[in-house]
């Protein structure tokens, strides 16, 4: 029986140790480049972020908890060669879900990319656009995202928006920067358009 405990404990150990490292690998991959114009606090910005082109899908609605996983699938299997010359592109973070009524997801595609560069879509649901350069007030959380995690944020910029007297414009984003298997130093924003 302590034999088997023992076994059981090396193994969880071994696995733990597996997602840490892992946790650590994907933290240098590419993310846009912004510029912070103000600091509300420590984990609240209003940022400046350039224009980018990115792979976009629609989604069947837009709760995270619903349609996350299913949106995340439809980009990453074009990033991973699902495209027109099973080109491999680098992960970028973060992953970006528009929360809107007709709400969307998307990645952006790393910075040496023009859009007429990039190789076509396998899959007819998933577009190549750009992202017009935008302003953008967010706020910055850790730990696993969820509907009600993402909501108790958005309320927190709408408080700053109302105290700080700004215009928003459209509806909030979720972003997220880390792999699913990622279990520590985990990086997660909600955001919204802000008129300058």
């Amino acid at each position: 029986m302590k034999k088997m405990t023992y076994i059981f404990i090396g193994l969880f150990s071994i696995v733990i140790l597996f997602f840490v490292v892992m946790s650590f690998r994907y933290q240098n991959i590419e993310s846009p480049d912004y510029v912070v114009l103000k600091k509300f606090d420590k984990n609240i910005e209003l940022r400046q972020y350039p224009q980018m082109i990115v792979a976009k899908t629609s989604l069947k609605d837009k709760s995270f908890d619903n349609s996350g996983s299913d949106g995340f699938r439809s980009i990453a299997g074009y990033i991973f060669g699902g495209n027109e010359k099973a080109e491999k592109i680098a992960m970028t973070s973060p992953v970006v879900m528009e929360l809107s009524d007709s709400a969307t997801m998307y990645f952006v595609m790393p910075s040496q990319y023009k859009k007429d560069e990039l190789p076509n879509p396998s899959n007819k649901n998933v577009e190549i656009q750009e992202e017009a350069s935008k302003v953008l007030l967010v706020v910055r959380y850790g730990g696993f995202s969820n509907d009600e995690r993402i909501e108790s944020h958005s309320e927190v910029l709408r408080q700053i928006i109302q105290k700080h007297h700004l215009k928003a414009t459209g509806s909030f984003m979720y972003m997220g920067y880390n792999a699913p298997w990622d279990i520590i130093n985990r990086r997660n924003e909600v955001a919204v358009e802000i008129i300058p």
